[in-house]
């Protein structure tokens, strides 16, 4: 049995999206930024902004190469596809599932940027983060979800359906 894999831009729904996809299927949910904020004992925030954007992400791909669950809902962090040992981890114990949302509809549900614990390398903007990062959610992505309109019940319902070609 495959753990199903939710990655995505910042303010995807991922989080929530993988709580209620993991009661629809009766599995265990799992989320990355929460086990990063366990095991350093510190906020997302307070990681990047006083060991750096490298630590945080060092702290990431630890964390989810520590991960062999089977048939849970894995939520990761929205920096999760830079780094590929991660992703191929993902990949290989899992379903990754992309949970796509346009710019302006990432920029409009992200409120509280500064205090968020997002991955935003030094002179980037948000834009442009969203622009490196869109490639390589596709290139990782089993399954495509578009889900900037959607409830969060229809978005969960469009999973299950989609995953059932993986028999998971």
């Amino acid at each position: 049995m495959k753990n199903i894999v939710l990655i995505g831009m910042p303010g995807s729904g991922k989080s929530t999206i993988g709580v209620l996809l993991a009661k629809t299927l009766g599995r265990k949910f799992i989320d990355t930024d929460l086990l990063i904020q366990e095991t350093a004992g510190r906020l997302l925030q307070d990681i990047i902004d006083t060991d750096g954007t490298d630590t945080f992400q060092q702290l990431e791909e630890q964390a989810i190469l520590g991960l062999h669950r089977h048939r849970a809902v894995i939520a990761t962090g929205g920096s999760v596809v830079y780094s590929r040992r991660a992703m191929e981890h993902l990949k290989n114990h899992g379903v990754v599932v992309y949970l796509s949302i346009p710019f302006e509809v990432m920029e409009k549900r992200l409120k509280n940027i500064r205090t968020r614990g997002i991955v935003l390398h030094k002179g980037l903007t948000l834009h442009d983060m969203y622009n490196e990062r869109v490639p390589l959610y596709h290139q990782y992505a089993d399954i495509t979800i578009a889900c900037s309109d959607d409830h969060f019940e229809d978005v969960v319902s469009h999973i299950a359906r989609q995953l059932k070609q993986y028999h998971t």
